[in-house]
């Protein structure tokens, strides 16, 4: 079995999203200090982070936009863990639903390779991403797709101030993972995909460490 990577690493004063804090990555009991509480030999590192929880390679539930919705507490781990996937390839700006034509998506990992991510950690990664457009996230939602993924810096056009590709999947509870990498690594299908946040009640998105599984 191959597993391949496909989240981004965090890192301390990392930007994510424009306009949103870097996470601040510390010490909490530094190993020095740690030498004092216990024998000789013996020492520890008990780190500290303080960030937004839309930070790296991250999962949105339903709670990120609706206040009704499923926190990441109630997602089920059928939706977000050993989910068999399909990678479809584009590299227009503005996806649309012919891009999943002929697809069978049902109960599928739906992960969109854009290959924006060759742009992460520079400022042309903010400018003219990819976006699904609010047809394409009606295509998804009536195939049947469980999760939705995307290698790009976010899921919608954010030149406006509609978030349609968000309204309409977190609203059929198909969990979405934001700024996904490596997609280039993973056949077109025959993969099991794995995105799974800490369980936190009241909470919308976390990081997680997003990876598939392949049986060569």
């Amino acid at each position: 079995m191959s597993t391949i990577d496909l989240s981004h690493t965090i890192e301390h004063g990392m930007i994510t999203y424009r306009g949103l804090p870097a996470p601040l990555i510390c010490d909490y009991l530094s190993r020095e200090a740690s030498r004092k509480l216990y024998v000789e030999g013996t020492e520890f590192h008990i780190g500290r982070i303080d960030m937004v929880a839309n930070t790296g390679t991250y999962i949105d539930s339903p709670f990120h936009r609706y206040a009704d919705g499923k926190d990441l507490a109630d997602l089920p781990l059928s939706s977000i863990a050993g989910v068999g996937g399909i990678v479809v390839r584009t590299h227009v700006p503005r996806i649309t639903r012919e891009v999943f034509a002929g697809l069978d998506l049902r109960a599928k990992a739906v992960l969109i390779r854009t290959d924006w991510s060759r742009h992460w950690r520079t400022d042309a990664y903010f400018e003219g991403h990819p976006f699904l457009t609010e047809d394409a996230a009606l295509h998804l939602r009536d195939c049947g797709a469980r999760i939705v993924g995307i290698d790009s810096y976010n899921i919608d056009d954010t030149q406006g101030k509609a978030r349609p590709a968000h309204s309409i999947l977190l609203g059929s509870e198909i969990p979405i993972v934001e700024h996904m990498t490596s997609l280039a690594q993973l056949p077109d299908e025959g993969f099991q995909f794995f995105a799974v946040p800490p369980k936190i009640k009241a909470f919308g998105t976390f990081p997680v460490r997003a990876f598939a599984t392949t049986d060569d």
